[in-house]
């Protein structure tokens, strides 16, 4: 990814050279990702149809949550817009008064994504169409992760980037406290001005040359593991992720072209590896194609992700698990933050220090969004009990606090997650605010009644005449085969 952006935007500034083994396998089976890829899509010029092609992609409106709250229930975390606003108020604040007198619908028929991924429904939005929920359906993807990095390098090399097949075997730090080269198994040394870490867990710069250091947020985030395996496709294929709580952490399914991703994230201390596979095992809905891939992690992040003359990104710069599929976006996130901070020759301490601040404030928000879904649970389990009993971090209490005395919630600088996640996944988890915005009361109890059916009358017309998923693929994007 960080190859294919800096090939494309630097245009022969730089001399740019890509190190990487075959012999090192990728993580993951599937990868799904969040709207903000188009960012990173556009600035590369991906033609969306063809990418989809060449990595067995999917569409995806967003996250279905099974058992999370406790057995039985589920929720839709849906991108893009909730019903409208009117006039100074969110469209939320009126749904809860309408909850209060007990004559709302569900929560999901006010929001186009979740009421077409409930149905299997999609279609590209009509910009022209402004004035209709068609005109504001958001979407991203999901495909194969081995594919993705296979399109990508190739367009690296395109753009004029050196790709170089080796193992790293030593990094070589200036009495400075640079980084000078890295030396291949074979010998061959290469030197460098700038170096980019995407060694993994290893942080075999950023950490075991430089020492930089690690903030552990298992406290929060305890699940240590995870397991990854492919199944075949099942039908229909849906338009969604989908998150389904277990007793020591949850599973994940992510529906592709040619099969589906499948994975469990979980408590090492409340399971061992052989049990979980066999959990995870259970719970296919295909025929298993693989063996699957066992990972151990903390989460947290770098104290420093960039440090000296060396920026780590992905798993180099820390681990967030992929509950809301923020993994490719945080890599992408950081590699176009970079481009905007790029050093000269003569880096100043400055652009280090805003580098880091923007991934630190990145990095801490998108944890609290993640540690509201384990947090706000009514499920049996050490587990589970663990998590509702935590002490919150002050940044996501504060949140939570705010939303529960009168449903307000704000974005914050450039956090990733807009207000319209935190709202249904706050209603979602069932945290419902004591009272709504006063000024809901300007409006009599008819009016906001016809308002919301409005609303929801409107997007159900609209998702009926909207397209399967699975037919959209075909005629969108249509994948070869594979064995």
């Amino acid at each position: 990814m960080t190859a294919a952006l800096f090939g494309k935007l630097f245009q022969g500034l730089y001399d740019i050279e890509l190190i990487e083994s075959e012999a090192i396998g990728t993580v993951g089976v599937g990868e799904a990702t969040i709207p903000a890829i188009k960012k990173y899509n556009e600035l590369v010029q991906l033609d969306e149809a063809e990418f989809m092609r060449r990595t067995q992609a999917t569409f995806k409106l967003g996250i279905e949550f099974v058992d999370w709250v406790k057995p039985g229930q589920r929720y839709m975390h849906g991108f893009g817009v909730i019903g409208q606003d009117w006039e100074w108020l969110r469209c939320h604040h009126y749904w809860l008064s309408a909850h209060q007198r007990g004559q709302a619908r569900d929560f999901a028929d006010y929001s186009i994504n979740t009421a077409a991924a409930i149905a299997d429904k999609f279609m590209h939005a009509r910009p022209e169409m402004s004035e209709s929920p068609i005109g504001h359906i958001a979407y991203a993807f999901q495909f194969d992760a081995s594919l993705y990095a296979r399109y990508l390098r190739s367009m690296a090399e395109q753009h004029g980037v050196r790709r170089t097949e080796g193992r790293i075997v030593e990094v070589t730090v200036t009495d400075g406290g640079d980084i000078e080269s890295v030396t291949l198994e074979g010998g061959r040394v290469l030197a460098a001005d700038f170096f980019i870490d995407c060694s993994g867990f290893r942080g075999l710069l950023i950490e075991q040359a430089l020492k930089t250091g690690y903030e552990d947020w298992s406290r929060w985030l305890p699940c240590d593991r995870a397991m990854a395996v492919p199944c075949a496709r099942t039908e229909p294929l849906v338009p969604y992720t989908r998150a389904t709580a277990r007793d020591p952490g949850w599973q994940w399914r992510i529906p592709l072209q040619h099969r589906t991703g499948n994975g469990l994230v979980y408590s090492s201390g409340h399971i061992d590896d052989d049990a979980a596979e066999a959990l995870l095992l259970a719970n296919l809905d295909g025929e298993q194609l693989a063996n699957p891939n066992r990972l151990r992690f903390t989460s947290g992040k770098r104290r420093k992700m960039w440090n000296r003359n060396c920026v780590a990104l992905g798993l180099a710069a820390g681990f967030l698990e992929p509950l809301e599929s923020t993994s490719i976006h945080l890599v992408q996130s950081a590699a176009i933050r970079l481009v905007r901070l790029f050093p000269d020759a003569a880096t100043d301490q400055a652009t280090i220090d805003e580098f880091n601040r923007q991934a630190d404030f990145e990095w801490e928000r998108v944890r609290d969004f993640i540690v509201l879904h384990y947090w706000a649970n009514e499920r049996e389990g050490d587990f589970w009990e663990y998590c509702r009993s935590m002490e919150l971090p002050p940044t996501l209490q504060r949140k939570i606090d705010l939303w529960r005395s009168n449903g307000r919630i704000f974005r914050e600088d450039e956090e990733l997650f807009a207000e319209e996640s935190w709202i249904q996944v706050l209603i979602g988890q069932g945290i419902l605010p004591r009272s709504h915005d006063p000024l809901v009361a300007i409006k009599s109890d008819s009016q906001i009644d016809q308002f919301l059916g409005n609303i929801a009358a409107t997007i159900g017309r609209c998702v009926e005449v909207m397209p399967t998923h699975s037919d959209y693929v075909r005629k969108f994007c249509p994948a070869d085969a594979v064995a």
